[in-house]
């Protein structure tokens, strides 16, 4: 670790410190050389592993992009956007895998997805299981009727007082 004061190599920890989510660490360090204080944010490293076998580090605006194609003409805004990357990386974060392929990244976006639009949803869908037919569409369509008639039906809890 450098200090960014004077680029000194000798540094030492003071107080180290788990964020609540668990996905970084915050570190407290002093200088041995010009003994300012500095703070540095350890954050671990996501790695997806493409089809082909190659790695590359997870890039969120990266994931959004493709989000943002299936949300052309849609009613989604750059905000909810955005929102969807951060709970797709913090989904990533959270398995404690430093490295997940493709297609797990894949799954952790069309959960959020199907909840900010449907329509998007399908369309990103049918890229991302690679539809053939339009019984792939029916298909889907069908199970997203089944949950949203599951989800009406449940029983409202009754108001306790």
């Amino acid at each position: 670790m450098h200090c960014p004061y004077c680029r000194g190599t000798d540094t030492r920890v003071l107080d180290s410190r788990v964020s609540d989510d668990g996905g970084s660490i915050k570190r407290r360090r002093t200088c041995s050389d010009c003994s300012k204080r500095f703070t540095t944010v350890e954050q671990m490293q996501l790695t997806v592993v493409k089809r082909s076998g190659a790695a590359e580090p997870f890039v969120r605006e990266k994931a959004v992009a493709g989000v943002r194609k299936a949300c052309k003409g849609r009613p989604v805004t750059e905000d909810q956007l955005a929102c969807l990357g951060q709970a797709v990386e913090d989904a990533l974060r959270s398995s404690g895998a430093a490295e997940m392929a493709a297609h797990e990244v894949g799954l952790a976006i069309l959960g959020p997805l199907r909840e900010l639009d449907e329509v998007a949803y399908l369309r990103f869908a049918s890229v991302y299981r690679q539809f053939a037919s339009a019984a792939d569409f029916e298909d889907e369509i069908a199970m997203l009727r089944a949950e949203r008639l599951t989800l009406d039906t449940e029983p409202v809890p009754a108001p306790t007082g």
